[in-house]
C-alpha cells in the first residue's frame, strides 16, 4: 500500500500549468514540520513537492497562496529522468488524491490583528456569569 498525509503550508503560490491535451497540474511545495525537535531543541521541517491534477488543480491554483495550510493525501512517486549532462536524477513527490483547506495564514494587517484563532469567534465570558443555556 502506498499511502501519505501530509499536513503544511504552502512555501509559495501554486504552480498551475495545462498540458498540450489540456489537462490541468499544480506542483508546489509543502512545507512539513516534523513531530520532533533535533538535539539542540529546534523543529526541522522537511520540503515535499506535490503535483495535483483536475478539478483539484484548479481549485488549488485559484484559491491557494503562500501561507495556507493545507491537507494532502496522496502517494509516494519517485521517478527518473536522464539530465542534459547523461546522468540520471531521481526525483521524489507526492501525487495528490486529495488536497484540503485547513487554514490560511493570517496576515498582520488583517481584521484579526493580534488575536488569538479562538477570540476571532467572539468575546470572552467572565467566570462568575451565568451561561445563557
Amino acid at each position: 500500500m502506498n499511502k501519505v498525509i501530509l499536513m503544511g503550508r504552502l512555501t509559495k503560490d501554486p504552480d498551475v500549468k495545462y498540458t498540450q491535451t489540456g489537462k490541468v497540474v499544480t506542483q508546489f511545495t509543502l512545507a512539513v514540520d516534523r513531530s520532533f525537535k533535533d538535539a539542540n531543541g529546534n523543529k526541522e521541517t522537511d520540503f515535499i513537492p506535490v503535483v495535483v491534477w483536475g478539478k483539484a488543480a484548479e481549485l488549488v491554483g485559484n484559491s491557494c497562496q503562500k501561507g495556507h495550510r493545507l491537507l494532502v493525501d496522496g502517494r509516494l512517486q519517485i521517478r527518473s529522468y536522464e539530465a542534459k549532462d547523461g546522468s540520471k536524477r531521481w526525483v521524489s513527490e507526492i501525487i495528490a488524491n486529495g488536497v484540503e483547506f485547513v487554514e490560511r495564514k493570517s496576515d498582520k494587517g488583517g481584521t484579526s490583528g493580534d488575536k488569538s484563532e479562538f477570540e476571532q469567534f467572539g468575546h470572552a465570558v467572565p467566570f462568575d456569569e451565568e451561561i445563557p443555556f
